[in-house]
């Protein structure tokens, strides 16, 4: 099982996607923890790397946890992706191994993984995307 975090973050109802360099889908903003990292620890450092934001820790929360087949993973590689929302400070833009941003609805699940379009379908069926 892959274990990784996701920070959702949602702006005019649509919700931030990644694509990393030499990928071809869009993927949550976040990742894996590293050694005995907290989830709140790693959720920060992961949006720090990714897209060179802050998030502001008191205003962590849960949100639900998705598992599916890990993308380009051989088949019966799962994934478990939890996500979190949070405020943030600073201006969204890619770094590290992020080469894109974008913001995706539910009719958008086509340009990410399996978890993803399980997160938009989520966020669809809870009212805070289109």
């Amino acid at each position: 099982m892959i274990d990784k975090l996701a920070w959702i973050c949602i702006q005019d109802r649509k919700v931030l996607f990644v694509r990393t360099k030499g990928k071809d889908l869009f993927y949550t903003v976040g990742g894996k923890r590293e050694g005995q990292e907290t989830d709140e620890q790693a959720l920060l450092r992961e949006v720090q790397e990714e897209v060179d934001v802050s998030l502001v820790s008191g205003t962590i929360t849960y949100l639900a946890t998705f598992k599916a087949q890990a993308h380009a993973q051989p088949e019966g590689v799962m994934v478990q992706l939890k996500c979190f929302t949070a405020d943030y400070q600073g201006d969204l833009k890619p770094s590290a191994e992020i080469v894109e941003l974008i913001w995706l609805s539910s009719a958008d699940k086509d340009k990410t993984t399996t978890p993803g379009a399980m997160v938009l379908d989520w966020l669809k069926e809870h009212d805070l995307i289109d």
